[in-house]
């Protein structure tokens, strides 16, 4: 549903922040969704929505990780602030600390007067150095936790979250997590129904909010405005190792195990034990790209308890077995 009526709808500016070294992957994550999320509210007839610049330290080229180089149109200027800035991450950003201090006196000097302040991946160390973040939580990409935590021990580093919303700032892990963080932006500012239309054009899934586990969940389910059901979504979410049996959630909901079925299945498209099925597929998956547990662990972890479980699982869903999927995308195989 939309959330606001369409004459309360902002026309929001954005500036994309980069600089040399940046990672092309979230600038042009995050620049896609504001633009889909354009397109959809042009598609509604409604108004507002964003106004997208790239800044960086100069007005001209600025290259990135990759061949890519994004034109900065805009230089920073803490006279002249977005409604909201977006902070770009980068894999040596304690080097590009040292390098252009500026970044970081720019939050300092922007933090207290701009409205909404997102930082991508590593890009959460600028809001870390200016200080803004101390006493908060915060999220970053994982192989930034220790060096984050260690630089600034006043922060409260939550290293399995998506993204961390701490009244104006917000912090998020890594590369494609900057996607996400976009997505609550857009939801935040337009409504749930837009940002999952977004998420459907980038085939991407629609995450929980902020602070919750890094883990995705099957776009359908995120479909429901059924409260009850997407309530039980999330405790099923927090109870994956549990033993979880259509019983069980059915009497939590104090509904007959016949009309509970039916109505979680009208209300995401799919059945429980297909939902179940799903939410911990996805934990394994992740957990087994994190390649830290043994097979046994994984399998326990995820709530399936037998390496069994687990093999005839992923064989469902990808036809390969937990081992081979490990040996191709764990991060110790890339």
């Amino acid at each position: 549903m939309i959330k606001q009526s369409p004459k309360e709808f902002p026309l929001r500016t954005v500036d994309i922040i980069v600089y040399p070294g940046f990672k092309a992957l979230e600038a042009i994550g995050a620049m896609k969704v504001f633009d889909y999320a354009n397109t959809h509210l042009r598609l509604r007839n409604l108004p507002g929505g964003y106004d997208v610049r790239i800044v960086s330290t100069a007005i001209g080229p600025v290259e990135s990780d990759t061949l890519m180089s994004l034109h900065a149109s805009k230089a920073l200027d803490a006279s002249r602030l977005p409604d909201l800035a977006v902070i770009v991450g980068c894999h040596h950003v304690e080097q590009v600390l040292q390098d252009i201090p500026a970044l970081a006196a720019w939050v300092a000097e922007a933090a207290p007067r701009i409205d909404t302040l997102a930082a991508l991946c590593t890009g959460c160390f600028f809001l870390a150095e200016a200080g803004v973040l101390d006493g908060k939580s915060a999220a970053t990409h994982w192989s930034a936790v220790d060096s984050l935590r260690q630089r600034y021990p006043l922060i409260q580093v939550n290293a399995d979250a998506i993204f961390v919303r701490e009244g104006k700032f917000w912090t998020s892990a890594g590369v494609t997590a900057g996607i996400d963080l976009a997505l609550a932006l857009v939801e935040d500012d337009f409504s749930r129904d837009i940002a999952l239309e977004v998420a459907r054009d980038l085939v991407v899934y629609l995450k929980r909010p902020g602070g919750q586990s890094q883990f995705s969940v099957h776009l359908s389910s995120q479909m429901t405005t059924h409260p009850t059901i997407r309530q039980l979504q999330g405790w099923i979410m927090e109870h994956l190792a549990e033993e979880l049996t259509v019983p069980l959630l059915a009497a939590r909901l104090a509904m007959s195990e016949r009309n509970f079925t039916r109505v979680f299945q009208r209300e995401t498209g799919t059945s429980p034990t297909e939902f179940i099925d799903t939410a911990r597929f996805e934990v394994a998956r992740r957990l087994l790209e994190d390649n830290v547990s043994s097979l046994k662990q994984v399998a326990v972890q995820a709530g399936l308890h037998t390496e069994e479980r687990l093999r005839r699982l992923f064989q469902k869903k990808l036809a390969i077995t937990p081992r081979d999927y490990r040996e191709r995308f764990s991060s110790t195989a890339r």
